[in-house]
């Protein structure tokens, strides 16, 4: 069988008292859309920040590209090609789009105030045509802080992208974003996966986007793996509904 490109296994991470993973395995091939579900408080953002390295986990381990990470920093998982988006738009408002982009760049080619001046450099190419990706070209030169919550989760979707990572893991990329703008970031996620090779596991609570969007999915409910399955599997999983309709 082909290694899976993300392999988490058996992880279990407490807070005091507070078990907010137990047990938790869960597998992603390279080139899948994987969806990650759960009411609130089930232990899913934590699960990303054990992943990608911002506390150490309890018990378990993680692979990725079959290298064991979980006691990797933040910095060296991400050079591994694994980065994160979260629920909280993470730009600089005061920057304009294209500053934010080059800010991001993983090894700037010179200073950033070099790159600023350039117009040719291999940089400033590729923030132009990732805004122009994610369909913000036209807005390159206004402040991020004046666009759009819609159009600030795009910009930091362009942002995780000129790192050229090899997996995602994007957190309710869809929340707080007007519904008009939604399809367009489905396109967007699906192209990015089709187009830019990107593996991509996806937090999402909005259930008609990640049944449209993943081909496989994994449910958490009180920090424990509830189900896994495909997307006709989980809509008709009993203790799926049950654990949403409890949730209300």
């Amino acid at each position: 069988m082909t290694q899976p490109l993300l392999d988490v296994c058996n992880v279990s991470k407490a807070f005091g008292g507070v078990i907010a993973n137990r047990n938790i395995s869960l597998k992603v091939n390279r080139g899948q859309i994987v969806g990650l579900i759960g009411p609130n408080g089930s232990g899913k953002t934590t699960l990303f920040n054990s992943i990608v390295g911002y506390h150490p986990i309890d018990d378990g381990e993680i692979w990725f590209k079959g290298e064991e990470i979980s006691r990797y920093r933040v910095g060296r998982i991400a050079r591994l090609g694994l980065l994160r988006t979260f629920q909280q738009t993470r730009i600089y408002g005061r920057m304009t789009c294209m500053e934010n982009m080059l800010i991001s760049l993983p090894e700037r080619e010179s200073s950033f105030l070099d790159l600023l001046k350039s117009r040719h450099s291999a940089g400033i190419q590729r923030a132009k045509d990732l805004l122009e990706f994610v369909g913000l070209y036209s807005k390159r030169y206004h402040y991020a802080g004046d666009l759009s919550f819609g159009q600030q989760k795009l910009l930091e979707f362009a942002m995780a992208l000129i790192n050229e990572p090899e997996m995602l893991l994007l957190d309710e990329p869809t929340a707080g974003i007007n519904p008009t703008l939604i399809n367009g970031l489905i396109d967007r996620l699906k192209r990015a996966n089709e187009e830019l090779g990107i593996t991509l596991l996806v937090i999402e609570h909005n259930m008609r986007v990640i049944m449209n969007l993943a081909e496989h999915i994994y449910c958490l409910a009180h920090g424990e793996m509830l189900a896994e399955g495909s997307p006709e599997e989980i809509r008709n999983d009993q203790r799926v509904i049950d654990a949403y309709l409890g949730a209300h």
